[in-house]
């Protein structure tokens, strides 16, 4: 599929390279000088290449793609980014030189998306003139590269589509699995380069012939800052903070997720293995926001659970929250890769998944501990595994944080300019 190469010698083959390649803009017409006289002829304008990151929404830029923003900006590259709630975000001016507000929803029904949505794409691609749009999650990335389809024909711009998890996988149904997959073929054709984070996705591209394989490159995800999810980055006053604010006793002990409160992350198993599990030593925190928080707060007080599960909101203290916890745990029945997972893993601290794309491959081979998509009881068993045996843990943590230093973000921008340069050339 790939050559020779295996799937792990994929994701950690170091990557060779060189400065980004220049853009040769046309050269404009030589005017007369005031004394008459015609300069001579110019010669081609070097400049460095200008990029368009897209998103659904904002949220995503802000967790995920700031890194990018700041690293080729730095580059000397003129990186702008388009998603819905962009307006007035004070963040996301510092890692990008443009905003661009853009009308449309997570909903793919939703018949903004193909009529006023496509408008703003194009006139904002052709009026910038961007030489790279970089498209990520599902809604965006079909609604850009729809509108791109014909003026990607001139040559310019070159189409990158970053797929967080096709919406066809093994756990899929029947019929929405043939029609994603369709989906995906279809926008195949409008899309240079194909980038794929996790082993089930890289095989569905080319089993399914998305794109060619040579225009499909599998990477270690979007990648994780090994600085900020480090011990260094929580030190033990600050998680003596944290549980005070909990309000957590000495022998008190913590579990948690962060996830956003949706369907697909399951939070119902979770508060119903943690209902089995009956330690009431134990506490449960749950960072995040969502449609499903309101219904999430309600099963916890039908359980008899307010008392000892904590709906934090969003947190930027994740790390902190972390490293206080004996475990995090993500029962979700869909995943890209992960990246609390991964942060979790990058701090010491336990991980406890399900057997799914993306999960399963950060935490097998000792790694973490794995049961399967809706096993209250395989949850309730695992959170008592970790609890029961901290010395067990230790080694697994160890051989969890080893592991991480493949998906370092420095390696994945590295991985990006090596892509980006191929698209130039």
């Amino acid at each position: 599929m790939f050559g020779s190469r295996t799937w792990p010698e994929i994701m950690t083959q170091p990557q060779s390279v060189q400065p980004p390649i220049p853009v040769l803009d046309p050269p404009r017409a030589p005017s007369r000088s005031e004394d008459g006289r015609r300069p001579a002829e110019p010669q081609e304008a070097l400049r460095q290449p200008a990029l368009l990151v897209v998103a659904t929404v904002a949220s995503t830029l802000r967790s995920f793609l700031l890194p990018f923003g700041r690293h080729f900006r730095k580059q000397g590259w003129r990186v702008d980014a388009m998603a819905s709630g962009v307006r007035g975000a004070g963040d996301l001016e510092e890692s990008f030189d443009s905003l661009w507000e853009i009308q449309w929803t997570r909903n793919p029904l939703d018949p903004r998306n193909l009529t006023a949505a496509m408008r703003t794409v194009r006139e904002v691609v052709v009026g910038r003139q961007y030489d790279i749009v970089h498209v990520h999650t599902p809604v965006a990335a079909f609604v850009a590269r729809c509108a791109l389809r014909k003026i990607r024909r001139q040559g310019k711009p070159k189409v990158v589509y970053t797929a967080h998890g096709f919406h066809f996988h093994r756990r899929g149904s029947t019929v929405g699995n043939l029609a994603f997959r369709a989906l995906e073929r279809i926008a195949g054709r409008w899309t240079d380069h194909l980038v794929v984070i996790n082993r089930e996705d890289a095989e569905a591209a080319c089993d399914h012939r998305i794109l060619p394989a040579d225009r499909i490159h599998p990477m270690p995800g979007i990648g994780v800052d090994l600085e900020q999810y480090s011990a260094a980055s929580a030190p033990p006053d600050r998680v003596a903070e944290l549980r005070k604010e909990l309000g957590l006793g000495c022998a008190e002990r913590l579990l948690v997720m962060v996830a956003e409160f949706i369907p697909r992350k399951r939070h119902r198993d979770l508060l119903l293995a943690f209902a089995q599990l009956a330690r009431p030593d134990v506490h449960l925190a749950l960072a995040g926001e969502g449609p499903l928080r309101p219904k999430t707060e309600a099963l916890a007080a039908r359980l008899g659970l307010s008392a000892r599960v904590h709906f934090l909101g969003m947190r930027r203290d994740v790390a902190v929250l972390m490293r206080a916890a004996e475990a995090t745990i993500l029962p979700s029945q869909q995943e890209g890769l992960p990246r609390c997972v991964m942060e979790s893993m990058c701090l010491h601290t336990p991980v406890i998944g399900t057997r799914i794309r993306g999960t399963e491959e950060l935490i097998d081979d000792g790694c973490g501990l794995a049961f399967e998509v809706g096993d209250i009881r395989g949850l309730a068993e695992a959170m008592a595994w970790v609890l029961d045996h901290p010395e067990a843990m230790r080694p697994m943590a160890e051989r969890a944080w080893q592991r991480m230093r493949a998906y370092d973000v420095r390696q994945i921008l590295d991985r990006h300019e090596a892509l980006y340069r191929r698209a130039l050339q």
